[in-house]
Formats: C-alpha cells, sequence, structure tokens
C-alpha cells in the first residue's frame, strides 16, 4: 500500500477543545442572511434573544459547520492553491444548545487518488461532543486537492451523489444576497482573503471577491428552514450539499426544492449567471 496512503488514511485528532457563546450563534445566523427585515418575528427568532417579550434563542442546524472552526485531523501537506472544497455532510444528533463548551474528535475516512495529474479527494470526518460526551453532530468533509494524487492509492469509487427528482421542483424561492455578505461571514472563522481583498481575488482569477461556500451552503439550510421546516431547527437530521460554482455577494440564489416524506431534494442557482451553484442537496427532517 502507498505510503502517502497510508499517511493521509492514518491522520486522526481527537479531544480539541471549542466553546461558543450566543454571541456566535446570532452572527452566523446573521452572516447567511437571516434577520435581513428586522420585523420579521420568525427569523428574528435566530438573531435576537428578545427582550420585553423572553424568547430563547434559535440555533441554526448548520452552526455545527462553524462551532468548531479550525478543527481537523492534522496537515495533510497539499498544494492549498488547488484545493477546493468539494461536498459538506451533517447529520444531526441533537439539536446545538446556544452556548457550550464542545469538543471535537476529527478523523480521515477515506482517500480517494484520481491519478496522476487528476488529483486525489480526501473525506474527514469531525464529530462534535457536548461536555457529557454526547454527540451533537457529525461533519463530513470533501476536498479536492488538485494539484495532488497519482502516489498509488488504491482505485476506489466515490459514493453516488444523491439524485435529485426529475419531475419539476415541488416549490422555488429566491433568496437575495447582501453585497458586504462575505465580510460578514467571514467573522464566522474563515478569513481566506479570496472572500475579501479584491486585489487577491483576482490573482485567483475571479474579477472580485466570491462568497464562501460554506456561507453558500448555510443559504441552502436557510431555504429548507423556512420552507418545509417551518424553522423548526430541531427538525433537521441531516442536510447534505455539493459545491459546484462560487456565488458572489450582491446575488441572488435561486433554490428548487422537492419533497418527498421527510426527504427534501434541492438544488441552487444563479440566475443572472446561468449556473448551479450547489448540487445533488438532500436534507432530511423528523
Amino acid at each position: 500500500m502507498s505510503a502517502r496512503y497510508e499517511e493521509l488514511k492514518g491522520l486522526k485528532n481527537l479531544g480539541q477543545k471549542y466553546s461558543y457563546s450566543d454571541r456566535e450563534v446570532m452572527l452566523y445566523a446573521y452572516g447567511i442572511g437571516l434577520g435581513a427585515d428586522p420585523m420579521d418575528e420568525k427569523e428574528l427568532a435566530f438573531v435576537n434573544e428578545g427582550t420585553l417579550t423572553p424568547r430563547p434563542l434559535k440555533v441554526v442546524p448548520t452552526f455545527a459547520s462553524v462551532a468548531a472552526w479550525g478543527s481537523g485531523p492534522g496537515e495533510m501537506n497539499l498544494n492549498r492553491v488547488m484545493v477546493v472544497d468539494g461536498e459538506r455532510d451533517i447529520t444531526f444528533h441533537q439539536p446545538l444548545p446556544v452556548a457550550a463548551n464542545i469538543t471535537a474528535d476529527s478523523s480521515v475516512v477515506e482517500v480517494y487518488d484520481k491519478g496522476k495529474d487528476k488529483g486525489v479527494v480526501i473525506s474527514h470526518q469531525t464529530v462534535l461532543k457536548n461536555e457529557k460526551g454526547e454527540k451533537l453532530a457529525t461533519l463530513v468533509a470533501s476536498r479536492f486537492a488538485r494539484g495532488d494524487g497519482g502516489f498509488g492509492g488504491p482505485n476506489l469509487t466515490q459514493p453516488d451523489p444523491h439524485k435529485i427528482p426529475t419531475r419539476s421542483p415541488d416549490r422555488t424561492i429566491d433568496i437575495v444576497t447582501r453585497p458586504d455578505q462575505a465580510l460578514v461571514y467571514r467573522l464566522c472563522g474563515d478569513r481566506n482573503p479570496l472572500h475579501s481583498d479584491p486585489e487577491f481575488a483576482k490573482k485567483a482569477g475571479f474579477p472580485r471577491p466570491i462568497l464562501h461556500g460554506m456561507c453558500t451552503y448555510g443559504i441552502t439550510c436557510r431555504g429548507v428552514l423556512q420552507t418545509y421546516a417551518e424553522y423548526d431547527a430541531s427538525a433537521f437530521r441531516q442536510h447534505v450539499a455539493r459545491f459546484s460554482s462560487p456565488v458572489y455577494p450582491g446575488e441572488t440564489v435561486t433554490m428548487d426544492l422537492w419533497k418527498d416524506g421527510d426527504v427534501i431534494s434541492f438544488e441552487a442557482k444563479v440566475k443572472s449567471r446561468g449556473v448551479t451553484v450547489i448540487k445533488n442537496g438532500k436534507t432530511v427532517l423528523g
């Protein structure tokens, strides 16, 4: 077996400690656009705790993606310039608390070596646990390292993505992003200058900074929240999406949704540019 494959497959980092408060919870919700209408009580429940009439603050399920920002299985020694985010799959074991001390256990799940000059896909997971050791969420991320691969790993096939129904969407919604949305979302942890520095974005081949893929991921969660979940964050069991193209801050994201029992399938597009930005989306409610 390839030594490089074994090196990557063996990466593991257990017991990483993190903490967050209601401030981070509200910032994330605002970062994905909730509260754009400051009079919408359903959305205010995620960005404001209430004063004269107290109400419990709600936590967006995909806050799990930033609750332990920076956690991971370890240094992979990849060509970072050529690494892109491929997919996120979060399983929710219980609703996230408004504030918590948590631990993150990270490990590599599998390594898919596509061959020389074809890159490698690395799937790794992070399990978030509360102070009692109970699972809160399991996050599986796939990163595509275009500049690596061809080191002799096993010839494995990635699992097939979720299939979108062939019928017309059951619902279609438009979600407007703000021109400054990436500048807000980056405060949740991801300070990659690709999302904030115009000069850096141009050197990377983009006309201007792009929105974080994980912000778009959160926006799709928001789309399911406001439709089939009726703003019930505790209803989420799983949320999966594949990234296919970036969104520019200020664009309108159009989500097509299909409901089959407790499974919500979705895709997202930016119609003004004729591009699909999220493919093979799936939310499981329950």
